[in-house]
């Protein structure tokens, strides 16, 4: 397995600890509140380094392991799977956005507004890494 396949593989796992780690914490929030919870920075904060602590951790494990291509700049098939994995991710982005959107003018919550957005962008950079998988798998 190429490094940049396993880099992908680790950004999968880190969005979704992440992912749950928050999802997890607005829900227990919420539940304590009896109505949805307001962002926090600090909960944004400790999900970014969540995200982080895994990414890097990962990624030197997998630097250990696949130590010959770690360094490797990207080949044409690297930026060809990178740059066909972003724009079709990007349509996810904004379908979340636009659904964000329209969620906003039925209801005027701003508070879940933000976590619409929120979670577009997550579940955006998921599927990223998700068709770079796909992309790498159907290449063989």
């Amino acid at each position: 397995m190429a490094f940049r396949e396993i880099s992908a593989w680790i950004m999968v796992l880190a969005l979704l600890l992440g992912g749950a780690f928050y999802v997890e914490a607005v829900m227990g929030l919420s539940a304590a509140l009896g109505e949805l919870a307001p962002p926090v920075l600090p909960l944004v904060v400790v999900y970014t380094m969540v995200l982080v602590a895994v990414a890097i951790v990962g990624h030197v494990v997998a630097a250990v392991i696949a130590w010959r291509d770690a360094g490797a700049p990207a080949d044409e098939r690297d930026r060809e799977i990178e740059k066909r994995a972003s724009h079709l991710s990007s349509y996810v982005l904004g379908a979340g956005v636009v659904l964000a959107l329209g969620v906003y003018l039925l209801n005027q919550q701003g508070d879940l507004l933000f976590y619409l957005v929120f979670a577009s962008l997550m579940l955006s950079n998921l599927a990223e890494y998700a068709l770079q998988i796909v992309f790498y798998r159907r290449a063989l």
